[in-house]
């Protein structure tokens, strides 16, 4: 089985609360909310350019959430994107598909509170539009199109309970299908949310690059003329904030999350098959990362594909992620990294409980008191 296809069986650990509160956006409609307004369920939908991801979770002791329910289907939203600037009848009916699923999944298990979300593709695509409007007429959801700087918060949201005493800053890294976000964190003592101080949205992700060069990223030339391209996309982001600098002073937490590096650690620690409660929060030796990358090109494609922590589904965007990975490395030598299997789903929960929290706490207040939660 691939790594997908295990994440609604290994439920995630519960996770601390942190965020902001949430923007306006895609919620249940005002009919949803009354019939589920005794449900302590909470959900996120994540449209990507890559895969359609649902995770369903209900609080948990010490501002924390256990998942109850998830769903993942790779539905390559963007295929042809690049070329045409429009998204195609076949990969917005794939994308239809698995929102319809997820539409059945949360009409039997009612929630207190849903937020959607689509990223690059719908963004850039001409008739995005055109396509959210059909998605909400066959199937009820209605999905908010998210900036390039609210997916960079919040994944930062979602991994900060990863940050360690000692942490000065830290630099976040996703890797999704249409573009790769790189968030420069500023961690303040004493304070459970950590600064967003600068954010770049580079336009290369596994499903563009494996459509303009994937097969080349399968040889050495073609594999590091994508990491040479990528690296020099992010040279003017490490000029502007002095990353390098601030790296070889201490203190900097490299952080990743997405399919790429999390394919990394299973295969650095030789797992049988991918297990979420194992990768996550997982710090690797930087070298070992590197090894696992080694090991992942060295495969092929008929490797890759029989390989339990990549599979057929993931075969044409391995290496290109990999290429992402080896110029963020190559530009930030940190000499470890933190693997987050989490992102913006999580964050999203987060930002929901906290958001009903501090509703709560103003309810509970006594009249005339202004404290904050």
């Amino acid at each position: 089985m691939t790594k997908d296809a295990h994440q609604a069986a290994d439920a995630a650990p519960a996770l601390d609360a942190c965020g902001a509160l949430p923007s306006a956006g895609a919620a249940l409609r005002p009919r949803d909310v009354a019939a589920s307004c005794g449900s302590r369920a909470y959900a996120a939908l994540d449209l990507g350019t890559n895969n359609c991801r649902l995770l369903v979770g209900t609080p948990a002791p010490g501002g924390n959430f256990r998942v109850v329910d998830s769903f993942s289907r790779i539905v390559r939203l963007g295929e042809g994107l690049g070329a045409t600037g429009n998204l195609s009848d076949a990969a917005m009916d794939r994308a239809v598909a698995a929102l319809r699923n997820c539409a059945d999944k949360l009409a039997r298990r009612p929630v207190r509170a849903l937020q959607a979300v689509t990223t690059e593709a719908c963004r850039r695509a001409g008739n995005g539009a055109a396509f959210l409007a059909r998605v909400e007429a066959e199937t009820g959801l209605r999905l908010r199109v998210i900036s390039a700087r609210e997916e960079a918060e919040l994944a930062m949201e979602s991994c900060a309970p990863l940050l360690e005493p000692g942490d000065r800053r830290a630099l976040l890294f996703d890797i999704g299908g249409g573009s790769t976000e790189i968030a420069w964190i500023r961690i303040h003592p004493g304070r459970q949310v950590p600064e967003l101080i600068g954010y770049i949205s580079v336009p290369v992700g596994v499903v563009t690059l494996s459509e303009r060069c994937g097969p080349s990223c399968f040889t050495e030339a073609g594999f590091h003329a994508v990491v040479d391209e990528v690296a020099a996309k992010l040279a003017g982001f490490d000029a502007v904030h002095c990353i390098g600098q601030e790296i070889r002073a201490g203190g900097v937490r490299l952080m990743g999350t997405s399919g790429t590096v999390t394919t990394l650690a299973g295969v650095a620690m030789a797992l049988p098959r991918y297990r979420r409660p194992l990768v996550d929060g997982q710090t690797l030796e930087a070298c070992v990362a590197d090894q696992a990358l080694g090991d992942l090109f060295a495969l092929g494609r008929d490797g890759l594909a029989a390989h339990p922590c990549v599979g057929p589904d993931r075969v044409d965007f391995v290496l290109p992620g990999c290429a992402v990975y080896a110029a963020i490395r190559r530009v930030w030598p940190v000499p470890r990294l933190t693997v987050a299997d989490r992102g913006l789903r999580e964050g999203i929960l987060l930002r929901l409980m906290r958001a009903d929290r501090l509703v709560g706490a103003r309810r509970a207040a006594p009249r005339g008191w202004h404290g904050t939660a």
